[in-house]
């Protein structure tokens, strides 16, 4: 896969890629609620950490959306994933903007609680779950933006694009913000 060039606006950077050959502390796993492996980025990262990633998300009794959950990240280059379930888009009137800004703070409050230095989201809920990306890039970077300044320790976040137009979303959304 050819990597675009990354984007980065000092608080977040931008990148295409595979999330689960990030070399972060933690990445973030667009999870169902039950935490049980699906498919999409959930289904890559299961395949990737192995059996135990499953069998360490039985205990946790699933995860509401907007919220999130960790894990090891067993055979991932990453020591932790932390599980968000994203909204599932019902047209924008059913609450959709802000689970998503509650997965992208959660997940970031899970970082700086555990100390962590760099940590790799995936384009949550723009999948099978139908988020527009457009919108849902704005909101990442917004959410993103607001909270790097919370940990002196997390100085490496990052979104992980998978394909060329997830990262042209993430551009553009990118370039508003520094408008």
């Amino acid at each position: 896969m050819n990597e675009d060039v990354p984007l980065d606006d000092g608080f977040v950077q931008v990148v295409r890629g595979d999330i689960t050959r990030q070399r972060v502390d933690a990445i973030v796993n667009a999870a169902n609620s039950s935490l049980i492996a699906g498919g999409g980025v959930d289904g890559a990262i299961h395949r990737v950490a192995g059996p135990e990633l499953q069998e360490a998300c039985r205990p946790l009794g699933g995860c509401a959306p907007g919220q999130a959950k960790m894990t090891p990240g067993f055979r991932l280059p990453c020591r932790f994933v932390i599980h968000t379930v994203g909204p599932v888009w019902s047209g924008g009137s059913a609450g959709e903007d802000g689970i998503l800004r509650s997965c992208y703070r959660s997940s970031m409050r899970l970082a700086v609680q555990h100390g962590l230095a760099s940590i790799a989201f995936p384009a949550i809920a723009t999948g099978a779950y139908g988020f527009p990306e457009a919108r849902a890039a704005q909101i990442a970077l917004e959410e993103l933006r607001s909270m790097a300044d919370l940990s002196e320790n997390l100085s490496d976040i990052r979104v992980v694009c998978l394909n060329a137009t997830t990262f042209a979303a993430f551009e553009n959304a990118m370039s508003h913000l520094l408008d």
